[in-house]
């Protein structure tokens, strides 16, 4: 620590007393992280590369603008900059439900229900990895307790079902498909569970869903993340389950390090609606935790923020705010009306504008996409689910892979004000921007806007508030030569990793695969 930073403190200055006769208060205050928080903001002005991993906790004698400042270093871990980086997700909605025509299952269906007639993981894998997804999540149990996998804690599984005579395992069938092909893997496992019978005694039922978290996260090789929703229709009559998510979260950190904590974890928080729209103001730094006990309860009230709110990160939130964390956002929506396959909404998969519009709204916009694609009861996704995506996977990459900017590739360190222009190629029409800010150096973008040259004048295209990992906006055809990017606020110097120029064709909006 510097000589400097400690005399910031009082500490070995002499113009103070020693620290044995500071104030009792003044030495809590020490101990309890201003040292700590100095050393930070001494980075804030460039004298260090300190930025923080996840969490910061602010110290109680900070102004605002020290506090926006810091929020500037609060970057991703490995895990959560890693998962970031994958941007297209796939959710498969696979069990019980399948086989019953129900989103929500009781819990009291029998397993010879579960019977797939040709199940096929390959093709799953295969056709979401030409479409350009990375990782499939797939719902090893869902609401009604039903295990895809022969686990010991109940018979209320593919054990007891007739598919591959009661000697087929779903997860493992999968895990092994996306090892083949190189895609991300990983669980789903509902927290809320129909059919345990200990299911509202809290320590008994704990016991059984640690058990089935170890059995998932030993026994499939690695896993990239686990996914835990908040769902549960008991209603208030209900059961009362007390989840003991700190010995969820430890078994999952012990054993699949690499994973992040979804939804109901505190890696990966949910958008805040099922329909795949992100926010136009996307900060990945907010005070919002999951509510998995009283203290962050009280303090997500305290702040008036939970996962559905507009603002979780602007200025005036973080005022506010005790710690800060990196928490970016992922948004989950299904390709058809329901969760699980149902046959009479074969001709109500979403249309490629649908999807695309989603991409816009959710890559295009600092999250992560999950897209649900279920399977049908052959064990297959079906083939209208499998042509839209590859619509998709095409529409997509024939876009992004078309670049109309010369030098957009150049890292620029922007302070608030200042200005950087980029070439267009000869004679191109672009309608779309993409901006992206390196995150491993935070999340610092608070408003820009970008112009076109246009008969030698700066005509305004567009402007935006947040960009963080990316940012995609559409604007009216143009076709200027060059285009200029002013970074209008920014909470520290920003860092532009790239800046990208491209053209989206128009969509019909009702078209369908018949």
């Amino acid at each position: 620590m510097s000589i400097e930073v400690l005399q910031f403190c009082g500490i070995g200055h002499p113009d103070y007393p020693s620290n044995s006769d500071l104030p009792i208060i003044m030495r809590k205050r020490i101990v309890s992280g201003i040292v700590f928080l100095l050393l930070l903001l001494s980075a804030c002005n460039q004298r260090a590369n300190t930025y923080f991993e996840k969490k910061l906790t602010y110290p109680n004698i900070l102004t605002s603008d020290q506090k926006i400042k810091l929020a500037a270093y609060v970057v991703p871990t490995k895990q959560q900059y890693e998962w970031q980086q994958m941007e297209l997700t796939a959710f498969i909605h696979f069990g019980i439900n399948t086989f019953t025509g129900r989103e929500w299952g009781d819990g009291t269906e029998n397993p010879a229900l579960f019977n797939p007639t040709n199940f096929d993981a390959e093709q799953w894998v295969t056709s979401l990895q030409k479409a350009g997804f990375n990782m499939i999540i797939l719902t090893a149990k869902h609401h009604d307790g039903f295990c895809l996998w022969p686990t010991k804690t109940t018979s209320h599984s593919v054990a007891h079902s007739p598919w591959r005579k009661g000697q087929g395992d779903v997860v493992r069938e999968v895990k092994e498909a996306c090892e083949k092909y190189n895609m991300k893997f990983g669980i789903y496992l509902s927290p809320w569970d129909r059919n345990a019978e200990s299911y509202g005694n809290s320590p008994r039922y704990n016991a059984l869903y640690a058990e089935q978290l170890t059995e998932l996260l030993s026994n499939y090789g690695e896993v990239h993340e686990v996914w835990f929703d908040g769902a549960n229709g008991e209603g208030p009559n209900g059961k009362v389950q007390e989840y003991d998510w700190p010995r969820f979260y430890h078994i999952i950190d012990s054993l699949q390090p690499k994973a992040v904590k979804a939804v109901m974890g505190d890696d990966v928080r949910w958008v805040g609606n099922e329909d795949g729209l992100g926010r136009e103001t996307e900060w990945s730094v907010t005070p919002l935790q999951p509510n998995i006990n009283e203290a962050i309860i009280l303090e997500n009230k305290r702040l008036g923020i939970d996962p559905m709110a507009e603002d979780l990160g602007s200025r005036s939130i973080i005022e506010l705010a005790y710690s800060i964390h990196w928490y970016p956002s992922e948004v989950d929506v299904s390709i058809r009306p329901g969760w699980f396959y149902h046959p009479e909404e074969d001709q109500q998969v979403k249309s490629l504008a649908q999807l695309v519009e989603i991409y816009f709204k959710s890559v295009g916009m600092n999250s992560v996409l999950l897209l649900n694609v279920p399977p049908d009861t052959r064990g297959q996704l079906h083939e209208i689910d499998v042509e839209r995506l590859k619509e998709f996977g095409s529409y997509i990459n024939n876009l992004f892979g078309n670049k109309k900017l010369l030098d957009g590739e150049i890292l620029w360190r922007a302070r608030s004000g200042e200005s950087r222009e980029y070439n267009v190629k000869a004679n191109e029409i672009i309608n779309t921007i993409m901006l992206r800010e390196e995150i491993r150096k935070g999340q610092r973008v608070a408003r820009f806007m970008v112009e076109g040259l246009l008969d030698d004048q700066w005509v305004k295209l567009t402007e935006g508030t947040t960009i963080g990992y990316k940012r995609l906006i559409r604007f009216e055809d143009a076709a200027p030569s060059k285009i200029r990017v002013t970074i209008l606020e920014t909470r520290d110097i920003a860092n532009i990793s790239e800046v990208g120029a491209y053209y989206a064709p128009a969509l019909e909006t009702n078209n369908t695969v018949q």
